[in-house]
């Protein structure tokens, strides 16, 4: 390619057409990395939440592929954000200890149940029937929806080898906990303690509940940190069957969104698969005291 553009050049203008490069074009544009840095860290666009390549671009006066260049060199992405929410239990610690010491070292002759309710599951219908996979084309779907009434999927996650106890009904008041107690009494041994993990709904915690619970002393509640439901283990479970069952589910009715779960949890029961807790009190109490340290700083104003 080289040699024809030469060739081509001494064929119009002779040797003189040869005897030095052409001029070349202006000099790349060079980026004020650290600007680039601290806008993209300490400040915003106007009338924008977050900084773009081709905003950012536009502010500098180069190319959006630099701007994104230096974001990867630097770890940088805007267009991400995550969410979190720091637990302001006063006894956090206590509940941390207390339940990760129930999966790190599961007590004998007692089984550790991770028990919560999802509620308000969707029985969604699509508008319009999609197309199935096929080669070179995506399955298709509607993006809009017809609603066909809900359930709340109760669920006891057992720590020691992944079997589920649930139990779909119409609402999750206690009247409903109390049901789905009743149902893991029956089917566990009743020679077995229990440990219930559960959240702070005022449902687990009523009145009545609690009568009943002092009745089946066998039954020993263990409550997670206040906004810390990732510690209930069972929130996992809810992850799959969200995930491979109920998103992309289409259901004409309650029954058949209903059956369509009983049919998920029976198959999983089959082949039950535990999930494994491996981060210690300990390490987990050591990332919360950095996070406040981190939002301490923000709100100081001395986080850079």
């Amino acid at each position: 390619m080289q040699v024809s553009r030469w060739r081509e050049r001494y064929a119009q203008s002779g040797l003189a057409g040869i005897e030095r490069d052409l001029p070349r074009g202006a000099p790349p544009v060079k980026v004020d990395t650290a600007r680039l840095v601290e806008l993209t860290t300490q400040t915003k666009p106007v009338a924008a939440t977050h900084w773009s390549t081709r905003k950012m671009a536009a502010e500098l006066g180069v190319s959006a592929s630099t701007v994104m260049r230096h974001w990867h060199a630097h770890g940088l992405k805007p267009h991400i954000v995550r969410g979190f929410k720091v637990s302001r239990d006063p006894k956090f610690v206590e509940k941390l200890e207390d339940i990760v010491g129930l999966y790190m070292s599961l007590p004998e002759h007692a089984l550790v149940l991770c028990c919560d309710e999802k509620s308000q599951v969707q029985a969604l219908d699509r508008t319009q029937p999609g197309l199935p996979l096929k080669k070179g084309r995506a399955a298709t779907m509607t993006h809009d929806y017809k609603r066909n009434g809900t359930t709340t999927l109760f669920a006891a996650l057992n720590v020691l080898d992944g079997q589920v106890i649930a139990q779909c009904q119409q609402r999750h008041r206690h009247t409903e906990w109390l049901k789905f107690l009743r149902k893991i009494d029956r089917e566990t041994p009743k020679d077995k303690t229990l440990h219930l993990i559960a959240d702070n709904y005022a449902t687990h915690k009523h009145p009545a509940v609690q009568d009943w619970l002092a009745k089946h002393p066998r039954f020993n509640m263990h409550f997670t940190p206040t906004s810390a439901s990732w510690l209930n283990m069972v929130e996992r479970f809810f992850r799959d069957i969200t995930t491979e069952r109920l998103r992309r589910g289409v259901f004409t009715s309650v029954p058949e969104l209903v059956d369509a779960i009983n049919e998920y949890i029976a198959h999983h029961n089959t082949n039950p698969k535990p999930f494994i807790w491996t981060k210690s009190a300990r390490d987990i109490l050591q990332q919360v005291i950095r996070a406040n340290r981190r939002l301490s700083s923000k709100q100081n104003g001395t986080l850079h």
